[in-house]
């Protein structure tokens, strides 16, 4: 951290030289308080100026202007310290990332951030993914960023945490219809409806379909999405049951190899590469005030989730074997089922058809006491609560040996890699009781004191189906997990226009079932498709320190500078296996941190409204390190070695957004928005020494740096009619968000299969972008 504290000396000198002079003068007093909820139950929010972090906050209105896709696309574009790795190749499975944590619908991602929606945690029991399609833009009111590992968001909170709320008939009464179409044949319906009585009575409902075949080959995508609130408010009563379903199809294609990418940008490596997921989430949310001082708030909750992949792959296996033509060659079918038939007989079968099957049903509830009481004649908040989360997981895998096809789609044998069909049966359970507090004390209407604590119980219990009872191979196992982690924070308001604020924060993530079942060195696993026996791994903990600074030039302009360090100890992460090509293992690594500044400015000066972020973002392996590594340039022996200092793959250094609105009138509008990142290395160059030799080692082993830049414009033809425009990637650009070095397992056209026998080459794959999008959308408002 010692590189980065002259930074947060030098603007905190800027901002107070400043600030006791123009802002003084121009800022005497500001009308508006902005106000933020500061825990994932909605409960009492506080001003922005008692939180000792950078919180940033969006609405509807801020979502619908931009025009995004969905949550995570919206946080792209518009969110500080925010952005996305495309590894699974599809709109609504991207990765999430803040401050060098992700959240991601992708197993073996080391996540670390917590995603609340109206008080549930979204976080998949298995795996802790999230996936962004279980969402519904058009049910999101209003949303929080909180950074840190703030502990009252609970598990998983490492780097950040975001809390969703909803709308309802109270904040969003009326009717309204917006479809879209434009490129890539998308097709898109939303339907809401709001309203409420005089008897205290009010609903909402919005319903989503959406239809695109994508813009890479082969790469559809069907997403159908139902959001439903029921409530009642009277007095101080008001509660509340939801209901969101959804039942989407989705293509991830993934990444792809640098010369067919070149060959054929639109192409994909094998298919398919489907994900079906189905989710029912029911919530019963309630507030009551108990008095002037005493507000309750809870919720109870059930979800059921049904996850199926299918995923065509190539056997590793075959890169053993002689090479040969796609679609049979020197291996014709005849003889592929012959060899997987044959225990004793070289496996020749070129591809292999990876399927999975995941049930989880989680439920829990979770309620707080808030008191306004004065604390020794200073004016005080303090909350408490308990929070208690169940879950059970079945899980199945299969892998069934087939062939590659001219199109590089993989046709199956109906011959499976094991005699036992499927080939992983796992049952999880898991329970976490949680009890938190946090008090907010005033010591002067300038000066806030923050102290928050949570403490986690966790218990995880895996159950093999196949080989019960534990040993050698067996997935059984039973552990806990326990922690308290604090937090401490303070605000100071040196003038109206300028406040301080200084935070440390301490969260913690407990190995999943997925992670505990694939922890074996000596047994490697090719996730999501396969586990091994469970040698016990640590929960992961990090202690984040923050400080900056926010003011404003006026009423009408704001800004923000800060600095945040978040070191991470036994962080779990997915780690290539030495010898194994493609397979790995989740292992406890030392030390990581992430660290960084981050700078903010917006403002609205009459129709133009304009806003900037920055951040500078260093990740970093703090630990020494020995990795499988066989396709990085600088292997011995299979391995690669990790030394302190070196950058963490998939992550930026340098992020930059810049939007600006303009209405030209009070029925037309336009918007432009640039989003700029620097390049990262790719998974598989963790050492960050690979190079291109032109022979066996292809690729760079990291992505260029980039800028896409994206337009809207907004045409109201009548009172209740809007016409919305919306051009992805105004430029064209071609560039990569992810990348990931590999054995070259075809050749440069995609048309023939390369073995190992005959030359072995590693290459690097990417997650190319989307070409320029065009889409058309209207809304009706009937009331």
């Amino acid at each position: 951290m010692q590189n980065i504290r002259p930074t947060l000396v030098s603007l905190a000198v800027l901002a107070v030289c400043t600030s006791t002079g123009a802002l003084a003068q121009a800022v005497e007093q500001l009308p508006v308080v902005t106000v933020v909820g500061t825990m994932p139950i909605p409960a009492i929010s506080q001003p922005l100026s008692e939180i000792p972090s950078a919180v940033q906050t969006a609405n509807s209105s801020d979502l619908a202007n931009s025009q995004a896709l969905d949550l995570s696309s919206f946080m792209n574009q518009r969110m500080g310290g925010v952005y996305v790795n495309e590894v699974q190749g599809n709109p609504h499975q991207m990765d999430v990332n803040y401050r060098g944590f992700t959240a991601s619908p992708l197993l073996g991602t080391p996540q670390g951030l917590s995603v609340y929606m109206d008080g549930v945690r979204m976080n998949q029991p298995f795996g802790d993914v999230v996936s962004w399609d279980l969402i519904p833009r058009s049910a999101i009111s209003s949303m929080t960023l909180m950074p840190g590992s703030n502990p009252l968001f609970g598990l998983n909170t490492l780097g950040g945490a975001l809390a969703v709320q909803t709308k309802s008939g109270l904040t969003h009464a009326g009717t309204a219809v917006q479809t879209t179409i434009g490129s890539h044949q998308r097709r898109a319906v939303e339907l809401e409806h709001g309203g409420r009585n005089d008897k205290g009575l009010h609903w909402f409902v919005t319903g989503n379909v959406f239809n695109e075949d994508g813009w890479r080959d082969a790469s559809p995508s069907r997403v159908r999405q139902t959001f439903g609130k029921l409530g009642w408010k009277d007095g101080p009563t008001d509660v509340a049951l939801t209901l969101s379903h959804a039942n989407n199809a989705l293509t991830g294609n993934g990444l792809q190899e640098q010369r067919m990418l070149a060959n054929d940008y639109r192409s994909i490596y094998t298919k398919p590469d489907e994900t079906h997921n189905r989710s029912t989430l029911l919530n019963f949310t309630g507030k009551h005030v108990i008095n002037d001082n005493t507000l309750f708030a809870g919720n109870a909750y059930y979800r059921s989730i049904s996850t199926r992949t299918l995923n065509g792959d190539v056997n590793d296996d075959a890169l053993e074997t002689a090479p040969g033509l796609l679609g049979g060659g020197v291996f014709p079918n005849s003889a592929c089922l012959a060899a997987a038939d044959d225990d004793d007989a070289e496996p020749v079968c070129t591809g292999l058809l990876n399927r999975s099957t995941t049930k989880q049903k989680n439920y829990g509830f979770s309620g707080q006491v808030t008191l306004l009481e004065k604390l020794a004649g200073y004016k005080n908040q303090f909350t408490t609560g308990l929070a208690y989360d169940t879950n059970r997981t079945d899980f199945k895998q299969s892998s069934e040996f087939g062939y590659i096809n001219p199109d590089r789609s993989v046709t199956g044998t109906q011959v499976f890699a094991d005699e036992l069909d499927p080939n992983v049966h796992l049952k999880g359970k898991g329970s976490t009781w949680s009890v938190f507090a946090t008090d907010t004390i005033s010591l002067h209407d300038r000066w806030h004191v923050t102290m928050s604590g949570r403490y986690n119980r966790s218990r995880i219990i895996n159950e093999d189906q196949i080989l019960p009872g534990g040993g050698a191979g067996s997935l059984d196992g039973n552990h806990v997990f326990q922690r308290f982690n604090p937090a401490i924070g303070t605000t100071y308001a040196w003038t109206p226009a300028l406040t301080a604020y200084l935070g440390y924060n301490e969260g913690n993530r407990t190995p999943t079932s997925i992670e505990l079942g694939c922890a074996d060195p000596a047994n490697p696993c090719k996730l999501p498709n396969a586990m091994a026996g469970d040698p016990p791994l640590k929960q992961v903990v990090t202690k984040t320190w923050e400080a900056g600074l926010r003011g404003a030039l006026s009423k009408q302009t704001q800004w923000t500078a800060g600095l945040f360090h978040a070191q991470s100890t036994d962080d779990i992460l997915f780690v290539a296996a030495p010898d194994v090509s493609s397979f790995g293992y989740f292992k406890n690594f030392g030390k990581t941190q992430r660290q960084g500044i981050e700078l903010g400015l917006n403002s609205q000066q009459g129709a133009f409204k304009f806003a900037t972020h920055y951040t500078w973002l260093q990740a970093t392996y703090q630990s020494s390190e020995v990795l499988g590594g066989d396709s990085n340039s600088t292997n011995t022996g299979g391995n690669i070695a990790i030394q302190p200092g070196n950058t963490i793959p998939l992550t930026p250094k340098h992020i930059l957004k810049i939007h600006a609105d303009y209405a030209w009138s009070p029925v037309w509008s336009t918007g432009l928005g640039m989003a700029a990142f620097s390049g990262v290395y790719a998974r598989g160059n963790e050492n960050n020494q690979h190079q291109p030799d032109g022979d066996e080692h292809l690729g760079s082993g990291r992505t260029a740096g980039y800028a896409v830049f994206n337009a809207n414009a907004r045409y109201a033809s009548s009172k209740n009619t809007q016409w919305m425009l919306n051009v992805m990637n105004l430029f064209d650009r071609r560039y990569a968000s992810a990348g990931q070095l590999g054995p070259a397992a075809f050749s440069a056209n995609g048309q023939q299969f390369v073995s190992s026998s005959t030359r072995e080459q590693h290459s690097m794959s990417v997650a190319p972008s989307a070409p320029r999008s065009v889409w058309l959308s209207m809304r009706h408002s009937f009331n």
